[in-house]
């Protein structure tokens, strides 16, 4: 304090008065520079990619702005948290604490995360055994005594969204029921940029549905009457936001990676509903789900004509190779119906995953 008496004491003493106004002398402000060291927190990659059941690394590293910082470097200890940004942008989720040798992690992250301090300034995030809701911007941030600073990283995932409606039809499901919906079919709501991503790599659908943000939207490449009109442009509609209790629509969905072995069960005889489950099971596997086969199809290229019974009781088959009678037009996975579940008609399609 005495110090900084001192500067504003000598400065105002060395001014010049301004000889054609006096009163400049007192208006004159004095700027003190403070030259202590400013903390940066960087990540390196603004995005990082990465799959269901992998493991990841969201990069932090922090830095001071002057080289004096390494002396001071010691007075303080240094605090990471990592947190999961909301939709809202008002809530953060906490994912992992770091001060000291003091280490804390929460929820569903506990016995996942870790930093991987491969410097003294490395403050990444690993995040091992990755599950579908991991996705999602995280933010890193670095306290110093008074000095913090932040640097956010959104983690993507290689999948597939599809959309999903139960076997009441279409737009019956208010927001807590589609999510429920996505979580029965291996797979969680999808976001909007999910559904952007997928809407430029060709998805067409017509019907509205649920996003995790609460919005209600679908994608359309090809307009139409129906669709929004047959002279709009494509794009993502948006019905805005509505009310999760009381509004009904379908929901879109986003599945990744499993690790297991989907297949269709081959069996002599066509199968009920009750006698494909106990077929899967007598085959040391389960039913599948529709996450199930839409991942199959989309990742791991599946393809199979032969339309089959799913856990929610739809029949649907995986075409990746169009062909007559097979999905002539497009790669797709078709769509048969939610039949009477005593039609001794269809087979079946199986999971096995792996320990």
């Amino acid at each position: 304090m005495k110090t900084l008496l001192f500067l504003v004491l000598i400065s105002a003493c060395g001014a010049e008065p301004h000889p054609g106004n006096s009163s400049l002398e007192h208006e004159r402000i004095v700027h003190i520079q403070e030259n202590g060291p400013r903390l940066l927190v960087v990540a390196e990659q603004a995005k990082i990619f990465s799959h269901r059941g992998g493991n990841v690394t969201l990069p932090c590293k922090f830095y001071h702005e002057h080289s004096s910082a390494a002396a001071s470097s010691g007075a303080h200890k240094i605090r990471v948290k990592w947190t999961k940004l909301t939709y809202d942008y008002l809530k953060e989720v906490d994912v992992f604490v770091a001060m000291g040798h003091h280490r804390k992690s929460y929820g569903g992250y506990q016995g996942r995360v870790s930093l991987r301090e491969s410097s003294e300034n490395d403050a990444s995030l690993v995040i091992t055994n990755i599950r579908l809701e991991d996705y999602g911007r995280y933010k890193c941030e670095v306290i110093e005594g008074l000095e913090d600073d932040t640097a956010v990283v959104t983690l993507n995932l290689e999948g597939v969204v599809f959309p999903y409606s139960p076997r009441l039809g279409r737009y019956n499901l208010n927001f807590h029921e589609a999510q429920r919906a996505c979580a029965e079919q291996d797979s969680v709501m999808a976001s909007f940029d999910q559904l952007y991503d997928a809407w430029r790599s060709g998805l067409d659908w017509c019907n509205a549905g649920w996003l995790s943000d609460g919005s209600v939207q679908y994608p359309i490449t090809k307009p139409r009457e129906p669709c929004g009109g047959r002279n709009t442009v494509p794009g993502v509609r948006n019905y805005g936001f509505w009310d999760k209790d009381k509004s009904h629509y379908d929901v879109f969905c986003f599945t990744s990676n499993f690790n297991g072995r989907f297949y269709y069960l081959i069996h002599p005889t066509k199968l009920t509903y009750d006698e494909a489950v106990q077929a899967c099971l007598k085959d040391g596997s389960q039913i599948a789900k529709v996450g199930q086969i839409f991942a199959a199809w989309k990742l791991l290229g599946y393809d199979r004509c032969d339309a089959g019974w799913l856990a929610d009781g739809s029949v649907r088959y995986p075409i990746s190779r169009p062909r007559k009678r097979c999905s002539p037009s497009e790669a797709a996975v078709r769509f048969v119906g939610f039949p009477d579940k005593k039609h001794k008609l269809y087979g079946v399609y199986c999971f096995r995953a792996y320990n």
